[in-house]
């Protein structure tokens, strides 16, 4: 029997940056593991390794259709494989570097299946050993999520595959389907279209990440169907995904209600993530979970257990790496006895297609259907300078704002580095601050960054300055 005073059960963003922060507070801290590797999806089949081979893939993009613009002549030609061997490298220099935050902070590494035997109790089950009893005053459970799939789609992990199998093929397919118009969809897609894959996509939708501000899929719609061919298929419902030999037959159902086949190497399904919890034994702990298979939690993110805590993708909120840390970070605090911080309406969303596509706050639909009194401000990328040097000229920035006291209810943007762009945002708005404040603010020229400013101009009497 091991005593701590947390286990945490995970290693994803946000078991382990609980772990450090429990760790820098003064407490005794372990941390499980089932697989080898520690980071959980994010690290190792996720946001580090399908943004590695979106770097490379647009990288390539560029070279064969922006370098000529800019004096320089190329062939390009591409080798998937070794985009997949840096990606690995990335990976793995990635988990020793967590790896090593681990000792660092005097965190107990056990690797196997964590599972409740009571409220102060896990079993560590590890192949082949004897299984470890670790007891401690909290638990944090950190599990993460798995992807999702639906009940028509033969899912074989060879020809219809998921995103995790998609980041390891041998080779950039002539053809891919994907179903699902959200991020992940989106943004595997793009690499393959870089590299020369006709994508065609399919979406129940009718219109893709309907989760973010209407204008930003329409925008980036537009972009992804002139500049990389992709074929979007929307309001079509998927009635059957299968393998045939060395390729799939997906047949769909568009909005009048005719059947349509078709047919490629291979079929990504990324249609969101479930909550994973498989093995736990949350019943011995009296833990309840709601119609998703989600941890319930209140608002310290202590599950009916209040011993037991839970963060990240396995309770409710956008699936995201930032909010899973951020849970981590106030779970420790709230343990130790603090009293932290945490506006989960003030978590950005980001989709790393190119342009990139991100936002914060309360989308316009939101807004008119709770009958906000609202004012909107935008500027378009076109009109900057930085944007036209770049040959990045697609987007814009949209700020919207209360009508009688100017302060920023939201910011939706698509554009180049608007991934980065978005955290100027989410700062003014952790202060409440206005449009006005934005845009009065000096912004460097020329940076892509003053398109925000610019937008806060508009977005005050019609102001903007370039337009």
């Amino acid at each position: 029997m091991k005593e701590f005073d947390v286990v945490i059960i995970g290693s994803g963003p946000g078991g382990y940056v609980c772990a450090i922060r429990c760790a820098q507070l003064g407490m005794k801290v372990a941390i499980i593991e089932k697989y080898n590797n520690l980071g959980g999806t994010c690290l190792n089949v996720g946001c580090i390794p399908s943004k590695a081979l979106l770097e490379s893939s647009e990288l390539f993009h560029k070279a064969n259709h922006d370098f000529d613009k800019h004096g320089i002549t190329v062939n390009p030609k591409f080798d998937f494989g070794k985009m997949v061997a840096r990606k690995n490298q990335i990976v793995d220099e990635t988990n020793l570097g967590v790896k090593f935050l681990m000792k660092k902070n005097k965190v107990t590494v056990f690797n196997g299946l964590g599972s409740f035997e009571n409220e102060n109790t896990v079993l560590v089950t590890q192949k082949g050993k004897e299984t470890i009893n670790l007891t401690a005053k909290k638990i944090v459970i950190a599990t993460g999520s798995k992807p999702n799939n639906l009940p028509s789609i033969e899912l074989d992990k060879k020809r219809v595959i998921t995103s995790t199998e998609a980041l390891s093929l041998k080779d950039c397919p002539k053809n891919l389907i994907v179903i699902g118009g959200g991020a992940i969809g989106l943004e595997m897609g793009s690499v393959f279209a870089r590299l020369g894959s006709k994508i065609q996509l399919f979406d129940f939708a009718d219109s893709i990440i309907s989760s973010m501000d209407s204008s930003l899929g329409k925008e980036l719609k537009k972009v992804l169907s002139r500049d990389l061919g992709f074929d979007f298929y929307l309001s079509h419902k998927v009635k059957s995904v299968k393998s045939k030999g060395e390729n799939v037959e997906v047949v769909v159902e568009d909005k009048e209600g005719k059947e349509h086949k078709f047919s490629a190497e291979y079929c990504l399904v990324s249609v969101g993530r479930k909550a994973y919890t498989d093995g736990l034994g949350l019943e011995k702990v009296s833990i309840k979970t709601d119609d998703r298979g989600r941890v319930e939690v209140n608002n310290n993110l202590q599950t009916s257990t209040p011993n037991i805590y839970a963060i990240g993708d396995v309770i409710q909120g956008p699936m995201l790496a930032h909010k899973a840390e951020e849970e981590g970070v106030f779970v420790a605090e709230f343990i130790a006895g603090q009293k932290p911080h945490l506006d989960y309406n003030l978590i950005p969303g980001v989709v790393y297609t190119w342009p990139e596509v991100a936002a914060v706050g309360k989308t316009e639909q939101d807004l008119k259907k709770e009958g906000a009194n609202i004012k909107i401000g935008s500027f378009p990328f076109k009109a900057n300078g930085r944007a036209k040097v770049s040959i990045d000229t697609d987007g814009f920035i949209k700020i919207i704002a209360d009508a009688d006291t100017d302060e920023i209810l939201g910011v939706h943007m698509i554009g180049p580095r608007c991934a980065d762009l978005i955290s100027e945002a989410v700062v003014a708005m952790e202060y409440k601050a206005s449009a006005e404040d934005i845009a009065r603010i000096t912004h460097a020229h020329p940076t892509f960054s003053e398109v925000m400013k610019e937008a806060a101009l508009s977005a005050t009497d019609n102001r903007a300055l370039h337009v």
